[in-house]
């Protein structure tokens, strides 16, 4: 069992976890309301990223209609309350056990915990959950995929692959990204840094 390291918390909420939405946000019912607590520290895969149901399906196994214990460490931009939540009976640090089984990775930009960053390295060694895919996907990368692929499928939709061959005959630098990208248009990109038409992408 991981014996809890508890964050600096200026708030705590004890409560039942009455909703799990994916495998690091769950809702907490606490005096007479509910709230959504993010898991702090970690990222668990995406709904429709590998291991991503299995990630909210560890969550619930661990949290879900049990009496937790969440230390607020902050607020995020979506007003979700962010903090470390560990279960009442058996005081499980759930952020901690969700890295040492696999099922997420350490968010680097939010860790505070060294040990957090052993747990993980540990589960990759044993190729526990998402670390026995041969390639796993760091959330944040796999969100950043998501939205590159959205708007390349928006851009894709605004413009065609024509006649068009040189940096003075696009019109802007979302044409210019999508001759590249999508027409394999290679003379745009001069310098081969990947952007395309300097004048106007820059």
């Amino acid at each position: 069992m991981l014996a809890p390291v508890l964050l600096t918390a200026t708030e705590i909420h004890v409560g039942e976890v009455v909703k799990i939405s994916d495998g690091d946000t769950l809702t907490l019912f606490t005096d007479g309301r509910q709230i959504k607590v993010r898991l702090a520290e970690i990222d668990t895969p995406e709904k429709g990223q590998p291991f991503g149901n299995k990630a909210k399906q560890a969550l619930a196994g661990m949290v879900f209609g049990k009496q937790v214990k969440v230390s607020v460490v902050d607020v995020d931009r979506y007003g979700r309350t962010v903090g470390q939540v560990v279960t009442v009976d058996d005081n499980l640090d759930v952020n901690a056990a969700l890295v040492s089984q696999g099922f997420a990775w350490v968010y680097r930009k939010y860790a505070k915990r060294a040990m957090l960053l052993d747990l993980e390295e540990e589960a990759r060694k044993e190729e526990r959950g998402l670390w026995s895919d041969a390639q796993p996907i760091a959330p944040w990368d796999w969100r950043q995929g998501e939205r590159a692929s959205k708007q390349t499928a928006a851009t894709g939709a605004a413009f065609t692959c024509g006649t068009k061959r040189y940096c003075r005959e696009m019109i802007s630098c979302d044409e210019a990204r999508f001759y590249l990208a999508q027409c394999g248009l290679a003379r745009l990109d001069g310098d081969n840094d990947g952007v395309p038409c300097e004048k106007i992408c820059r």
